[in-house]
């Protein structure tokens, strides 16, 4: 994902099979390799996360299902 593309408030659902927490991002630089994350639900369990694991789309550039990081739910308000 570019720097331009993620923003405080942006809502991100796990990609694993077996589920996993929603996380909503809380801080971010443009240009920093992490952003700060919170449980999108609590507010709680701050964490950083790699941009890396931010993807746009549950699905890869082929068409099939991520099966890791994080996929974006909910736009920034």
């Amino acid at each position: 994902m570019t720097d331009a593309t993620i923003r405080p408030g942006q809502v991100y659902r796990s990609c694993d099979p077996r589920g996993g927490p929603r996380v909503r991002i809380e801080r971010y630089t443009p240009g920093h390799d992490a952003a700060w994350v919170v449980d999108a639900d609590t507010g709680k369990r701050g964490r950083r996360l790699l941009v890396t694991q931010l993807h746009p789309s549950p699905r890869t550039r082929h068409g099939k299902p991520r099966r890791s990081g994080y996929a974006l739910e909910e736009p920034a308000p």
